[in-house]
């Protein structure tokens, strides 16, 4: 199994709704703000973003590259497919890209990630997404998480080494008398908010802000940030 359909196995042991819901509020308000009648949610998961965003009257689609993930939203009723953005033809008022979607993509493919966003958009269309911060990468998420379900015993064990987050997942679950075990990593990039806008702007994206958020009751600083980039219409 890929280490991101083995997380998509997971989550729902793993009690972080109250942050997830927190952030889903704010990056709704804002694109709800934007008056947008068509939105895709790129790196939809299981698809609650979407619904979210449907339910306040927003033609909402979903994309994922995990097929897990996208049998999940299926299954729920909400439009998600499984495909790539730079094979997507039709273009949208509003793009989002919500919880750590950009922190998984690599160095050396944010700038074509970031252009393929760009294309999705209708001239004066805005793309909105988050990033965690250096004090989430650094101080929020390494450690170790150990969950013992009926059916799983699950072990997360985060480390964060210069700018990249690492985190093992390991599952036993549970078969009869037995247990079958799975285990993966996943790589999160740490960006910074100067480096990102370098790219943005490289690309023509307009900056117009970028949002500081606290999602966790002990973080001591703003372990988020959500950037709000506008395509300027045509001349």
């Amino acid at each position: 199994m890929q280490p991101l359909d083995l997380y998509a196995s997971i989550e729902e042991y793993l009690e972080f709704e109250d942050e997830v819901q927190t952030l889903y509020d704010a990056i709704a308000n804002i694109a709800i703000s934007k008056n947008p009648k068509t939105l895709i949610d790129i790196g939809c998961g299981q698809g609650e973003f979407c619904r979210l965003l449907a339910s306040n009257g927003i033609k909402t689609l979903g994309v994922d590259l995990s097929k897990k993930q996208i049998e999940i939203a299926n299954s729920k009723n909400i439009d998600a497919k499984c495909i790539d953005i730079k094979d997507i033809k039709e273009k949208y008022d509003c793009a989002t890209a919500v919880f750590d979607v950009v922190n998984y993509l690599p160095q050396d493919y944010i700038k074509s990630f970031l252009t393929h966003s760009y294309n999705l958009l209708n001239d004066g269309g805005y793309f909105i997404f988050d990033i965690n911060s250096l004090y989430g990468f650094d101080e929020v998420a390494p450690g170790t998480l150990n969950i013992d379900g009926n059916d799983k015993f699950i072990c997360i064990d985060a480390n964060f080494n210069d700018t990249t987050l690492f985190t093992d997942i390991t599952v036993f679950s549970k078969n009869g008398d037995c247990y079958t075990k799975e285990s993966g990593t996943i790589e999160q990039y740490y960006y910074s908010i100067p480096e990102l806008e370098n790219i943005l702007k490289s690309i023509g994206f307009k900056v117009e802000d970028v949002i500081d958020i606290k999602l966790h009751e002990f973080s001591q600083a703003d372990d988020k940030f959500i950037f709000i980039c506008k395509k300027p219409q045509s001349i």
